[in-house]
């Protein structure tokens, strides 16, 4: 398959938006996915796939589905259909909803997926009873909503509140009324009943109780309430931090982890420096899954005047970076000079530790960073340069781009991260002299960074592109 300059233009714009749309913003997703989804329909199909395994946020997930879903093209209500089916029961909710309320229908196709989601889940008791604890109202709202008849066993655990005896809402009834912690204990353990369930119905959480609930949790589960838990005392128990411990280990070898979860969870919680040092080698962990980046790479962090929010996106990149490169990684901070930045490690607690004396202030070089490399001979094959794009004071990036490139012989791709109060100065600069330059939007939302990974990993943007367009469909056998 050949695409011409104009379609690789358009479908680059389609994967750098995927890093535009603050986390939870579903109407600014759905916006940008329709647009794309009519300019384009073939990639973006694709695309859904892909980022279904590759991708982070989850808003951009539950737009794929809900637009695959209500497509013209049966190629994409058949993959939507089985894609629909990975999700949890919040989630299906979530896409339902925004299918009635952004696409304003839904297709028969559309409602017989739901209808299998939760059948298959009414024959597995086991598997019913954990969906329907943990998303109960997401359920209820699904059989509701699209006039679904549940089963009776599911009818009398969401909609009659009376959980037949031995199924795992009894048993949650059961542990409210239990007397003593051992017995609550006893129960958690027994039935594996998810921690945000357990402390609505549990009055005091005791060390013991605190103890079968960390047992019992998932490495996600224990790094999303890490906060909840430091503020009940677990990590002042010694069994409790222990179990907390193993669950961050079991973290960095679970495909199930999201890995700026982690770090966002670091960076919340008042946990001590161990705790905090395991959280970031999940981190690095998960992002290493993501690919490795064999192309030299250099990283200039914009630390002119009112730059602050450069600086901290600044170092959660080079953090990314550093811990997946196989190539040359040169990051400088710069405003008027460049200020050559290193770092004794690839955690983010590292390059913490080596911006921790670079503060906003001064006028503003793009260029000056590159003019260094360019005296020491710096060769690299991609910048990533994280700023607002006012560019004040000399040598100016676009003349020293045209000068590194002759010089050295290489003519690097660069991609803009724009932060703040951003313009188009930079990237207009470099198009007038033919250099490859992309933007990505930084909005505020870190859960997307890792959106960065699939574009600085491979050899070109084509290959990308390609990997992309060769992931197939999923084929529905059951009509």
């Amino acid at each position: 398959m050949t695409m011409n300059t104009e379609e690789r233009d358009l479908r680059l714009e389609i994967l750098n938006s995927l890093l535009t749309t603050p986390h939870r913003e579903l109407k600014e997703v759905a916006e940008l996915h329709q647009m794309f989804s009519e300019i384009d329909p073939l990639f973006y199909g694709h695309l859904a796939v892909w980022y279904q395994r590759n991708g982070d946020v989850r808003d951009h997930k539950e737009v794929f589905v809900g637009n695959l879903l209500t497509s013209n093209l049966t190629e994409h209500r058949d993959a939507g259909f089985l894609m629909l089916q990975e999700f949890p029961p919040y989630q299906v909710a979530r896409i339902v909803d925004f299918m009635k309320q952004q696409r304003h229908k839904l297709p028969r196709s559309a409602r017989t997926a739901v209808r299998r989601y939760l059948e298959k889940r009414e024959k597995n008791p086991a598997f019913f009873d954990r969906a329907a604890v943990r998303g109960r109202k997401a359920m209820k709202h699904l059989y509701a909503s699209l006039h679904i008849k549940p089963s009776e066993r599911a009818n009398a655990i969401l909609f009659l509140e009376k959980p037949p005896e031995g199924s795992l809402p009894f048993k949650i009834k059961q542990l409210a009324k239990a007397k003593t912690p051992i017995a609550q204990a006893e129960i958690i353990a027994e039935y594996n009943i998810p921690y945000t369930i357990a402390v609505g119905a549990i009055k005091q959480l005791t060390p013991t109780v605190l103890v079968a609930l960390i047992n019992s949790m998932s490495p996600q589960e224990a790094i999303n309430n890490l906060k909840s838990l430091q503020s009940r005392g677990a990590m002042d128990i010694p069994e409790a931090k222990a179990l907390i411990d193993s669950k961050l280990e079991e973290a960095q070898k679970s495909d199930r982890v999201s890995a700026f979860k982690a770090m966002k969870a670091a960076e919340v919680a008042a946990i001590d420096e161990a705790t905090a040092t395991q959280l970031e080698q999940v981190v690095n962990v998960q992002v290493k899954q993501r690919g490795k980046i064999t192309r030299s790479t250099a990283l200039f962090v914009d630390k002119s005047a009112s730059m602050t929010v450069a600086l901290e996106v600044g170092k959660q990149i080079a953090a990314l970076v550093s811990g997946i490169t196989e190539a040359d990684l040169f990051v400088y901070a710069f405003d008027a000079i460049a200020h050559p930045i290193t770092a004794k490690g690839s955690m983010l607690s590292d390059w913490e530790k080596a911006f921790e004396r670079i503060f906003p202030t001064g006028a503003t070089s793009i260029g000056a960073p590159l003019e260094a490399m360019r005296q020491q001979h710096q060769t690299v094959e991609q910048i990533v340069v994280v700023t607002d794009e006012n560019e004040n004071s000399e040598p100016y990036f676009s003349t020293v781009y045209a000068r590194y490139c002759q010089e050295l012989k290489v003519a690097p791709n660069i991609v803009v991260v724009k932060v703040g109060q951003h313009n188009d100065y930079l990237e207009y600069q470099l198009r007038q002299c033919q250099a490859s330059v992309e933007t990505l939007t930084f909005a505020g939302d870190y859960y997307a960074l890792p959106n960065l990974v699939p574009m600085l990993s491979r050899r070109s943007r084509l290959e990308l592109l390609m990997e992309i367009m060769e992931t197939p469909l999923p084929v529905r056998q059951d009509k």
